[in-house]
């Protein structure tokens, strides 16, 4: 505490603004959607990626999106980013911290804090390979012969990496590649230097820090290495820095994992993560539109509520990942997850593995955009058709509780880039393809194309979303259960219910409505009075919002 103390007191005289913040509830609205983006996802001749992508989006995403989540934009050697060789600066062939808060002057951050692996090319780990005694405990060093059986691992590859330094061969710990060598937070000076570069972030203009892949920050030979005591206490830590110097700033944790694991980065509702990723929602809700039948979705989404009014959670169905399967155990069959698999690869994408304890393998993630996980990119089906039901998905994680967020290809409307894993060799380039800004803008003018039509049907929702606060992060969920066909959420704030409605099937469906009074469609203004029935078309939206009010 001597060495951490100071360090946040120069911080809070260098930041007084910082300190102040609106209380917890206010912290998000229903006017909050987020979009997912690499800090290069627009290209343009003689620009840097980063001004060319702020340009772009507060041309197209603005009033609609108000957070930008910037994927990571360090200097990096691997991982589209998530390999970072130096925390705190960024890739100069990007632009320059200058053009990352310009962007924040539009926008609300997020920023990623890549904070469980460095670069092997990073300075820190030169310093350790070099003998440095400020760096000697900065990784994790194993005897190959150590059982490290009980490792929950996330991907099918060695766990630890053989390096040669300045004392001989060493074997260091290595979740994920070989190029990714994972920090050892039992070194004090290493939590430190990290909370200097969280630091870093929010003088930056970071609101939300997202720490990714924290579940396995902490290493204890002998356990699973997953979610461990520590981690948590790491997490609470971080909670407790920002809160004394920082109060606005919220931390998400991304842990791609079985749900009730997940959402145990709530903490006790007031001192760990204020957002957690809806990670079960991507598999969910494909596996909803795949069968026509709501049942499992509803379930799931009836036992879900955040512990606390100062947490929310993030629903997502699209990120620079895959479409985790982990998060579903237990909630869909292995024959309704195989039969995601078998969809996934006849319809252009891959499958990536983990590595179980007892030596054999199972499946991860799905790799594909979800517009092809959706739909055939090789099928017959109309456009139109397409575009209603991937539109269709997306209403389902604006309706419900939480903040809603968007992968930039979701909302530009984007299919799989098999091209670029081929270039690449490596399998989630399929959906981390960037655009050049006047093919981009050319497409988006087109109202025949396909990203014209998702562009244009989401911003719909985003712009009705807006407007009402029963879509608050916080207002009250209720789930319904009208049938297979339908999936049925009732959001209520003070002084407005509104009841959200998507037709999962490629049917028009006759649906009568068990509801009282007076009511109004959002989406097209239409009236309805109870007793009442409409008639959805195939992936049809009807959100309702009763003229009572209450």
């Amino acid at each position: 505490m001597s060495l951490l103390l100071p360090r946040l007191e120069r911080f809070r005289l260098r930041h007084p603004a910082l300190q102040q913040a609106p209380p917890p509830e206010d912290r998000l609205s229903e006017k909050d959607a987020l979009l997912i983006t690499y800090g290069d996802q627009v290209r343009e001749e003689g620009r840097p990626p980063l001004q060319s992508l702020g340009e772009v989006l507060r041309r197209y995403a603005r009033p609609f999106i108000s957070i930008v989540h910037l994927l990571p934009f360090f200097p990096y050697s691997s991982d589209d980013g998530f390999s970072v060789i130096d925390y705190t600066t960024v890739n100069p062939a990007w632009g320059s911290w200058e053009d990352v808060e310009r962007l924040g002057r539009s926008f609300r951050l997020m920023f990623d804090a890549v904070i469980n692996h460095i670069s092997r090319k990073s300075e820190w780990f030169r310093r350790f390979l070099a003998g440095d005694p400020a760096f000697a405990r900065a990784f994790i060093t194993v005897d190959p012969g150590v059982d490290l059986s009980q490792v929950v691992r996330p991907r099918a590859l060695p766990l630890l990496t053989r390096v040669e330094t300045v004392a001989g061969p060493r074997w260091v710990w290595t979740t994920f590649s070989e190029d990714q060598i994972d920090l050892n937070y039992a070194d004090p000076q290493v939590l430190l230097r990290i909370v200097d570069v969280l630091l870093t972030y929010v003088a930056h203009g970071a609101e939300i820090i997202r720490l990714d892949a924290i579940a396995y920050l902490w290493k204890k030979i002998g356990t699973p290495c997953i979610h461990l005591e520590e981690t948590h206490r790491v997490v609470k830590l971080f909670r407790a820095i920002f809160d004394a110097v920082a109060p606005g700033v919220m931390i998400i944790t991304e842990t791609n994992v079985p749900h009730e694991e997940n959402i145990a980065y709530f903490g006790n509702g007031e001192d760990e993560a204020q957002l957690v990723y809806q990670f079960p929602l991507p598999p969910l809700v494909l596996h909803t539109f795949v069968q026509g039948n709501s049942e499992r979705l509803t379930a799931w989404a009836s036992s879900v509520k955040p512990p606390s009014p100062e947490t929310t959670f993030f629903n997502f169905l699209a990120s620079h990942d895959g479409i985790g399967l982990r998060p579903v155990e237990g909630l869909l069959t292995s024959a309704e997850v195989e039969a995601l698999v078998k969809r996934t690869l006849h319809h252009g994408g891959y499958v990536s593995y983990k590595a179980n304890p007892d030596g054999s393998r199972s499946v991860y993630e799905l790799n594909i955009s979800y517009f092809d996980a959706l739909s055939d990119p090789q099928g017959e089906e109309p456009l139109a058709l397409q575009v209603a039901r991937f539109v269709a998905a997306h209403a389902i994680i604006l309706a419900l509780q939480g903040l809603p967020a968007l992968y930039v290809h979701s909302l530009f409307g984007s299919r799989s880039d098999r091209a670029a894993v081929e270039r690449t060799g490596r399998q989630r380039a399929i959906n981390r393809a960037k655009f050049r800004r006047d093919d981009l803008e050319a497409a988006l003018a087109d109202p025949a194309s396909l990203r014209s039509q998702v562009y244009r049907a989401l911003i719909r929702l985003l712009e009705v979303r807006r407007r009402h606060p029963a879509f608050h992060p916080g207002a009250e969920q209720r789930i319904h259960d009208w049938g297979r066909g339908f999936f049925v959420v009732e959001r209520l704030a003070a002084e407005e219910r509104i009841i959200a409605v998507v037709n999962v099937t490629a049917e028009g469906q006759r649906l009568n409505l068990p509801l009282r009074g007076r009511w109004a469609s959002l989406l097209d203004g239409t009236a309805l009075t109870s007793p009442a029935s409409t008639t959805l078309p195939p992936y049809g939206i009807l959100w309702l919002r009763s003229e009572a009010g209450g």
